[in-house]
């Protein structure tokens, strides 16, 4: 056997089915398809999630109702108040652009909301989008202070 004499193992290689080339190969005139119809087309046999057929699908049969409003949900980045505690010192500003370089949050795009989770001992200045009535309290009582921005200039039609 010679250096590079590498080959294959006998049946790896098989010869792809010709299909439709003829009524004497055996997979002549429909191919293996059977006769006409939505299978025996070329694509997918199901178009779509949900056909049922050509009849009118589920979804479309029930009524629609309500109203969602999942379109217009407003996303906050949640923040408890331990969370502070642990990585803030004591008269240090919260606000998107510390807790981006202190690597509480990822990124600046959505607004933040502080939670009262946990306890704070210390005295910070926090300057969030939205603060939960229990982290407000807890943050003033341990002699800090809370302004929340302004998001009424936002205009809403």
């Amino acid at each position: 056997m010679a250096e590079f004499d590498l080959t294959a193992p006998r049946g790896a290689n098989k010869k792809p089915k010709r299909v439709g080339r003829g009524s004497s190969s055996g997979l002549g005139t429909t191919a293996g398809k059977g006769n006409k119809g939505q299978q025996s087309r070329s694509g997918s046999s199901v178009p779509y999630v949900g056909f049922e057929g050509g009849q009118m699908p589920l979804y479309r049969r029930i009524a629609q109702r309500g109203f969602s409003n999942y379109p217009f949900k407003q996303e906050y980045a949640c923040v408890n108040v331990s969370v502070l505690n642990s990585k803030y010192a004591d008269g240090e500003t919260v606000d998107k652009a510390s807790l981006v370089a202190k690597k509480i949050l990822k990124s600046k795009t959505l607004p933040v909301k502080i939670l009262g989770n946990g306890e704070i001992s210390k005295k910070i200045t926090v300057n969030v989008d939205k603060v939960s009535a229990s982290a407000k309290s807890k943050i003033e009582a341990a002699g800090g202070t809370v302004t929340v921005a302004d998001t009424s200039s936002e205009k809403k039609e």
